[in-house]
């Protein structure tokens, strides 16, 4: 993951923490919250644009996409036509990424490491 992308998405889980969304009554799903209850990003022209400031190759991104699925589910399951598709996927693919790597157990500690990124 880029080392832009990994900033955008902390920041986004800081304004989920401030907003209240998450809390430590929630943990288990947090990346639920953060990365899959909604879209991140709505709109061809704005993910487009999105993954042009990552500087993220489009097919580039589809590829992570599609093997990630091939190895959760054995196969594809999505077509990634538009960017659309492609960045939320992305998004909550690299989403999962950071969760993952963040070790503690409550929002505090997820504040801190987010800010320390």
């Amino acid at each position: 993951m880029k080392t832009s992308v990994k900033t955008e998405l902390a920041n986004h889980l800081l304004n989920l923490i401030n907003d209240g969304v998450l809390t430590n009554d929630n943990k288990d799903d947090w990346h639920f919250h953060a990365f899959n209850e909604d879209y991140y990003l709505i709109g061809y022209y704005n993910c487009s644009e999105w993954l042009k400031k990552h500087d993220i190759d489009t097919y580039e991104a589809i590829a992570i996409c599609q093997d990630y699925e091939l190895e959760m589910f054995g196969e594809f399951q999505t077509r990634y036509d538009n960017p659309e598709t492609t960045v939320n996927m992305l998004v909550y693919i690299y989403g999962e990424e950071l969760i993952n790597e963040f070790e503690g157990e409550t929002i505090k500690e997820l504040k801190d490491f987010c800010i320390s990124i």
